[in-house]
């Protein structure tokens, strides 16, 4: 396809063989209620618990955020804005697949329409519970194979007990949650002792071009920006987080994909359609429209 090109970078990783972890301000948070077994392929629904003044590190408006991942999976034509997710969960399947080891019971944390989950087989995993923030998202899962139990929770308060998964998977999820500290923890807690954690989340320098055009047009049309694209978490301090959450035999990868558009609008559009726009605390709620028509010829040139 030809356009302008947009730079999608994701750090994946691998985590094998857990150390035990104990949580002492948090210990109540993984001795709750034991995973909902509901009849396969039913929902059970589990209150988010996250607010503006709930949290220490508090950059993305969760709430903001589930309304932009419900609005975008109910929209006629949905998955034709899936292409990334399902590249992007096709290759974490393909990290699983390369660990020669059956699964008993895995978690998908922000599995969305279940694009991990599609490409799975019984013969990997035997049982997979699927937890997302948005209830629309949950109501429109792709097919699978394999049992799946879906979830509605927050992924900043996840709900399972201490060793309960042999594997837990996430697919761009986790670049919204905003105590990632935190959330490692409690996958670490409620991994066995020789759980796998594999992941990706956006990182580095994702839509930089978009970012840098945004940025050159606010401060020659307005005098100064604001920022429109969210704050990503780089390679280093993924590994850090990791290391502190208490896992060990650490991977970090990081992958590019690089998406041509024909313009700024294209990018924008599909941002929306994968439920992937700006939820931030700090973003400012419009543009002029002088200002995006500045950004848009900075984005072509």
């Amino acid at each position: 396809m030809s356009g302008f090109p947009c730079r999608l970078r994701y750090l994946a990783g691998l985590h094998e063989g857990r150390l035990h972890l104990l949580l002492p301000l948090n210990r109540t948070l993984g001795s709750g209620p034991p995973p909902i077994p509901p009849c396969s392929g039913s929902t059970a629904t589990l209150r988010p618990c996250s607010s503006r003044a709930g949290s220490a590190m508090n950059i993305f408006d969760r709430k903001m955020k589930r309304r932009q991942k419900n609005w975008a999976s109910s929209i006629p034509g949905s998955e034709r804005y899936d292409y990334l997710k399902e590249e992007v969960g096709s290759r974490i399947v393909d990290r699983v697949f390369d660990i020669v080891r059956t699964f008993p019971v895995a978690l998908d944390i922000g599995c969305g329409k279940g694009h991990i989950a599609e490409h799975l087989n019984k013969d990997t995993v035997q049982k997979l519970f699927q937890v997302d923030i948005a209830e629309n998202v949950l109501k429109h899962p792709v097919e699978t194979e394999i049992p799946t139990y879906r979830i509605l929770a927050d992924e900043e308060f996840l709900p399972f007990k201490e060793n309960t998964f042999d594997l837990v998977l996430s697919s761009l999820s986790l670049h919204w949650v905003n105590d990632l500290p935190r959330a490692f923890k409690l996958i670490n807690y409620s991994l066995k002792p020789d759980g796998v954690f594999i992941g990706a989340m956006m990182g580095g320098e994702t839509l930089y071009e978009l970012r840098c055009s945004l940025q050159l047009a606010e401060l020659e049309r307005e005098g100064g920006f604001a920022p429109h694209i969210s704050p990503f978490t780089a390679v280093t301090d993924l590994g850090n987080l990791l290391e502190q959450a208490g896992f060990n035999m650490l991977t970090v990868d990081i992958d590019e994909i690089v998406v041509n558009y024909p313009g700024i609008f294209e990018v924008m559009e599909d941002l929306r359609g994968m439920g992937e726009s700006n939820c931030a605390w700090s973003r400012k709620p419009l543009l002029h429209r002088d200002t995006m028509l500045a950004a848009a010829a900075i984005y072509k040139g």
